[in-house]
């Protein structure tokens, strides 16, 4: 029999549910943008000019939700769209000042999130989180969950 409550996938997801709440009330609260918008912008943070494909590759959200999350930033005026020098069919997205700025705004407050919810795991427990998280990552791939 299947119990819920002790099955990895189930735990990981509703962790990562409670994870996603907890910041977008804090996100939404202060800056008005979603966990979609900013899971967008931490991605454009990283590397850019990106395409909506781009985007939900490494975010492994659907396109649709991608879709709603760049348009709502594109018309508030955080991203811009151009068209790709060598295929007109693709549009770059990169940040506008607005949305740099917005960024820098949010960073920190994410990272000292962050450190608050893991400062119940010492140094040691952090890191090895991290290396669990890596190689069950790892694993999924080695078992064909590569997208």
């Amino acid at each position: 029999m299947l119990h819920l409550d002790s099955f990895l996938p189930y735990r990981i997801n509703v962790l990562s549910k409670r994870i996603s709440r907890e910041l977008s009330r804090r996100y939404q609260d202060k800056f008005g943008i979603s966990i979609p918008e900013w899971r967008v912008i931490a991605i454009l943070g990283r590397e850019q000019p990106l395409s909506s494909n781009d985007i939900v590759e490494r975010s492994q959200m659907d396109k649709a939700k991608v879709s709603r999350a760049v348009n709502g930033l594109v018309e508030r005026g955080l991203l811009s769209r151009a068209v790709h020098p060598e295929d007109q069919r693709l549009l770059r997205l990169s940040f506008t000042a607005q949305g740099r700025q917005l960024y820098e705004q949010i960073t920190p407050l994410a990272l000292d999130w962050e450190q608050q919810f893991l400062d119940c795991l010492t140094s040691v427990d952090q890191e090895l989180l991290a290396s669990l998280i890596d190689r069950l990552d790892r694993r999924l791939d080695e078992m064909g969950g590569k997208d």
